[in-house]
């Protein structure tokens, strides 16, 4: 019985290598169409949060201007935007869209650092990286996304932050199951790719999620990984019509 447990081990411990290895082939070839990004760490983490809550369900560009004018009437800092007028707040954020929703929870969300934390988001990043996760994802407006960008872009910790492109690209190219969950994902990417690439291989998937793994009608004959994609693979063999889903 020992003989086959060890086996068994063996056997698990193999395909976590095939999975490391796989994954690291379509890093690479990633790295080869992109090239190696730049590290662009964040240095204010309580910015970073306002961001996010702006860019909820609107564009870059709207998001980006109502940050601005946000900025243009406010100090961003908890302290004070715990203390600010509601309707001030909607007027400088309008542009990014329901900002009626988003000034309440910048509101909320300021006034629980401050009184959590003092206003310090680092009393935070400084824990260990799951207890860390786990008080961000505690904070008004702040889910899965938001807390491992502040991780790993903030406090270089290891935690893979899953958005839009990178949950598509993942379960297309069969780093993730189709099944799971966003948790789900994060756990399969974060099993596959070693810590150290965490950040290279979010940019870098965020990079082909908006050039060729696009949402519909992928551009499968262009991109650089699909060899090592498995809906890539089974498009060219014909297994599927051209007229179904790339789900």
């Amino acid at each position: 019985m020992g003989r086959w447990r060890c086996l068994g081990r063996r056997s698990h411990c193999v395909i976590r290598e095939e999975e490391t290895f796989w994954a690291t082939r379509i890093l690479e070839g990633l790295r080869k169409e992109f090239g190696d990004p730049e590290r662009n760490d964040i240095s204010d983490p309580f910015e970073t949060l306002i961001q996010t809550v702006l860019s909820q369900h609107t564009n870059d560009r709207n998001s980006g201007l109502a940050y601005q004018q946000l900025e243009a009437s406010f100090r961003i800092k908890p302290e004070v935007l715990a203390e600010a007028d509601q309707k001030e707040i909607e007027r400088a954020i309008r542009v990014a869209g329901l900002y009626r929703n988003k000034s309440k929870i910048i509101r909320a969300l300021s006034k629980t650092i401050q009184d959590r934390y003092e206003g310090d988001l680092w009393k935070v990043l400084r824990l260990p990286v799951e207890e860390a996760r786990k008080a961000l994802l505690e904070l008004p407006g702040v889910g899965f996304k938001t807390a491992d960008i502040l991780l790993l872009f903030c406090a270089r910790k290891a935690s893979f932050p899953v958005d839009t492109h990178v949950d598509r690209v993942s379960r297309r190219i069969g780093l993730a199951g189709k099944e799971v969950d966003v948790e789900g994902v994060r756990r399969e990417l974060q099993r596959k790719f070693r810590a150290e690439d965490y950040y290279r291989a979010h940019i870098l998937l965020i990079n082909l999620g908006k050039r060729y793994c696009i949402a519909r009608l992928p551009r499968c004959h262009k991109c650089p990984i699909e060899g090592l994609c498995r809906y890539g693979n089974k498009t060219r063999n014909g297994a599927r019509s051209r007229k179904q889903s790339p789900w």
